[in-house]
């Protein structure tokens, strides 16, 4: 391959990315659409917040028009609203059968966040290390302790769970929610404690880890990309490698972010649908 070929993929691949990440920007945009609450300091409590939308988007934020399936499915577990709950499961089986792990390239506002702090940047960036494949176990963990057994067994008189994934880890609420609401409501800021302070710790460090490794909260802890990696080898939307026409030249494995190597596992559950590998074969063997 010559230098100018070499150029011109890269120029190319630059542009697919923005694409995707004007994508994610305008999803953004239209999940978080209720401008009014960014100007009141107030969380939108209309009809559309009875919906989920596909990736992580706080249910607290300010400009917020629906909820976040992870907040709805644990604040309702264990809890007397049975016919919710089961809405909550039903669609994020829906949407994971539908397109697996392409909401997390795509869609979700703190993958893009993510995506954004990544290019910040740094002398060295960290792809694989000493038990990342282990620390990526994590998010399977946090899914069934914080979203499903916590709320479910830890109940208060009433036989109430709280989301406890939401109040005690997510960093994509504070960001959203948390700050937002801190800065524009007098209220709240009045009650303030040490929960915020060590959610603030919590997204502070996700920032920092973000510069160094890419999505590290989708890598290691988030619980909706744990569900939707479960459906990323059937999901309808999927990856296909012909392989009459792969040569195994590895041109896909070294561009994934996310250290998969598509042509061996076109579907693997840390894939994010993010199409760098598409992209990069030489002879298009990746549909």
């Amino acid at each position: 391959m010559d230098k100018r070929t070499s150029v011109n993929k890269t120029t190319y691949k630059r542009i697919q990315e923005r694409k995707r990440h004007r994508v994610q920007a305008l999803w953004a945009f239209i999940s978080n659409s209720y401008l009014a609450g960014f100007v009141q300091g107030k969380i939108y409590q209309g009809q559309w917040k009875n919906l989920c939308v596909p990736g992580l988007n706080c249910y607290s934020c300010p400009g917020a028009v629906a909820a976040c399936p992870i907040g709805a499915l644990q604040a309702v577990i264990g809890s007397w609203n049975f016919k919710f709950a089961c809405y909550a499961a039903g669609f994020l089986m829906f949407i994971g059968a539908l397109a697996g792990r392409f909401v997390c390239g795509w869609l979700c506002p703190f993958g893009l966040f993510q995506d954004l702090l990544y290019k910040i940047p740094f002398l060295k960036k960290a792809g694989n290390f000493r038990g990342d494949k282990q620390l990526r176990k994590l998010k399977y963990v946090v899914l069934i302790v914080f979203v499903i057994l916590l709320p479910m067994f830890v109940v208060d008189i009433l036989g109430q769970g709280a989301p406890y994934f939401c109040k005690l880890i997510c960093p994509a609420g504070t960001l959203e929610g948390g700050i937002p609401l801190v800065l524009l409501n007098k209220s709240v800021r009045s009650a303030l404690g040490w929960l915020y302070v060590w959610k603030n710790a919590l997204l502070l460090a996700v920032i920092i880890l973000s510069v160094l490794v890419y999505r590290p909260f989708c890598k290691y802890i988030c619980p909706l990309g744990a569900v939707y990696s479960v459906f990323n080898p059937i999901a309808v939307f999927r990856y296909r490698v012909d392989r009459e026409a792969c040569v195994d030249c590895g041109a896909c494995a070294r561009v994934c972010k996310m250290q998969v190597n598509p042509a061996e596992r076109p579907n693997h559950p840390e894939c994010i649908r993010c199409g760098v590998c598409k992209k990069a074969c030489p002879v298009k063997a990746i549909h």
